[in-house]
């Protein structure tokens, strides 16, 4: 069930961030967020995996997102702040990381599929908020922001589907250090 409750959740979340965005407000995906995260780490058995997850979903976000704005392949709309990847878009990578556990465990022993599915996912979720809701926008060609979204995400979901899988089996950041 608490499967079906985090998709539904997440799906929520991901329209409400890129709605809000759209219409040039940053504090829907905001909150939202904050109301998911809440709800998931109450609810998690693996509450230090996802809060890791979120750290470093965060750090990924604001560099590859942060790089796509520098280079002007992506245009952000409710970007602030302005010069790095909006705080929406972050809000977004937050939850997308506390989706990984529940939604992606399929995915952990099966990196090759994971970068599949992000290099074919990660695009669709971006064409979806530029084409339906107008929260991104692509510099022509379109295409190289595609193929960079393609190649960012293909490396980015099996990175955090091995690392949950990682620290999943080694919960305490002190035994990594004495088993390696």
């Amino acid at each position: 069930m608490k499967f079906w409750i985090t998709l539904i959740a997440y799906e929520a979340v991901w329209f409400i961030s890129v709605i809000g965005a759209g219409r040039g407000h940053t504090w829907p995906a905001l909150l939202a967020v904050a109301l998911l995260a809440v709800w998931r780490l109450c609810v998690s058995t693996a509450r230090g995996v996802e809060l890791r997850l979120m750290g470093l979903a965060f750090v990924l976000g604001l560099v590859f997102d942060g790089v796509l704005v520098r280079s002007g392949l992506l245009v952000y709309a409710a970007a602030w702040p302005a010069g790095i990847a909006p705080a929406w878009i972050l809000a977004l990578w937050l939850a997308f990381a506390l989706t990984i556990v529940p939604l992606f465990g399929y995915l952990q022993g099966r990196p090759w599929l994971a970068a599949v599915f992000g290099a074919i996912g990660g695009p669709m979720a971006y064409l979806g908020a530029a084409r339906g809701w107008h929260a991104v926008s692509f510099t022509s060609p379109a295409w190289h922001a595609l193929l960079w979204l393609a190649l960012g995400w293909g490396i980015t979901l099996p990175l955090l589907t091995v690392l949950a899988r990682r620290w999943s089996q080694h919960p305490n950041p002190t035994a990594l250090r004495s088993v390696s």
